[in-house]
């Protein structure tokens, strides 16, 4: 190799040098700016996730109160159940009750018919 090559050779590599400094140099400067970009959005995510955090709290509340109506519903559910066993026993009652009007009103009418005969 001659004078002349390596000198060439040795300014291309430093030529080299010089462009992988930069691009280096250009890498550093997209990664600070990715960097501050990902702090940001870490600030925003801390902020959805408080906000979620004091979402799920106000749902866990919600879930307490549907569980307190939850049980006054039964209780109320078990009260009409007494009452529909109370009314039906009222209505075989008043079944009866209608079956020995029937059968006091049938007397009734055969009793007028033989006064309506014997007058």
């Amino acid at each position: 190799m001659s004078q002349s090559e390596i000198e060439r050779r040795i300014t291309q590599h430093d030529n080299d040098i010089e462009s992988i400094y930069e691009l280096l140099s250009d890498i550093s400067t997209t990664v600070r700016a990715h960097d501050g970009r990902f702090d940001g959005i870490d600030q925003r995510l801390d902020g959805m996730d408080k906000r979620l955090d004091g979402m799920d709290k106000r749902f866990d509340g919600i879930d307490k109160r549907l569980d307190g109506m939850d049980k006054r519903f039964d209780g109320i559910d078990k009260r009409l159940d007494g009452m529909d066993k109370r009314f039906d026993g009222i209505d075989q009652r008043l079944d009866g009750i209608d079956r020995q009007l029937g059968t006091v009103g049938a007397g009734l009418a055969e009793v007028l018919t033989l006064l309506k005969e014997r007058s």
